[in-house]
């Protein structure tokens, strides 16, 4: 399976960046593509996504921009220098933040997706009440969605709880990148809303993204096999939009 081909993002959500490529070393490119976090860049910085570039990784650039326009347009123009496959921004900044951060990937060499995140899946609906926001977290999750796609984003951070509401809203299109994922032989750790590999996909999920499970295993390779299998059971062997 090439990597366009794979619906699989592994979380490298580690402390140190050689640990992240040691550990990068184990898996495998064609399976799976690697998400880098605010720890890792900030203790790696460009470095280390060029280290998992050179293992033939696609890169999700996951730092959540979210400033005035113009800074969220340089950084985003600064991650499709260094050619990462994804980036993302906060929805909450705004239809102007959004703007320009496509304007800002538009003319590049190498386009990276460039994906909203709406509500973290670790808010539950009285952690929106108590910071402002009215109803419910798909009440949220839908309208920041909308937003996104009239603001020229390709796609946005959901739980796999929202995919359906949001695939039949959105369209086929509209890439949904669903963390909160947890194999039935994994633990929850500290996500509120989750579900399984297979039942993101099932929902409507383009890519799901899955850290511990993999990067805690005593034997990540034989983890990511065992994960894979999950999703065969339901893509038969395809993958989410690329």
């Amino acid at each position: 399976m090439a990597p366009s081909e794979s619906p699989l993002i592994v979380a490298l959500d580690l402390a140190e960046p050689q640990e992240a490529v040691n550990l990068a070393r184990q898996l495998r490119p064609d399976a799976c593509r690697l998400k880098v976090g605010k720890e890792l860049f900030t203790r790696g910085g460009p470095a280390v996504v060029e280290s998992l570039q050179g293992l033939g990784f696609e890169v999700f650039l996951d730092l959540k921009f979210h400033d005035i326009p113009n800074t969220v347009a340089r950084a985003c123009a600064a991650a499709a220098e260094l050619g990462v496959w994804m980036v993302n921004v906060h929805t909450l900044g705004g239809r102007p933040m959004m703007e320009a951060a496509r304007d800002a990937v538009e003319g590049a060499a190498h386009r990276p997706l460039l994906i909203g995140v709406t509500i973290l899946t670790s808010m539950r609906d009285e952690d929106l009440h108590e910071v402002g926001l009215a109803g419910t977290a798909m009440d949220n999750v839908s309208r920041l969605a909308a937003l996104a796609e009239s603001s020229g984003l390709d796609g946005v951070v959901c739980s796999p709880r929202e995919a359906r509401g949001l695939r039949a809203e959105r369209g086929a299109g509209f890439r949904l990148v669903t963390p909160g994922i947890r194999p039935a032989w994994s633990a929850a750790d500290d996500q509120a809303r989750i579900t399984t590999p297979a039942d993101a996909l099932s929902e409507g999920a383009s890519y799901i993204v899955v850290g511990r499970p993999i990067t805690g295993a005593a034997d990540p390779p034989r983890a990511l096999e065992m994960l894979m299998a999950d999703l065969h059971s339901v893509s038969g062997g395809g993958g989410g939009a690329v």
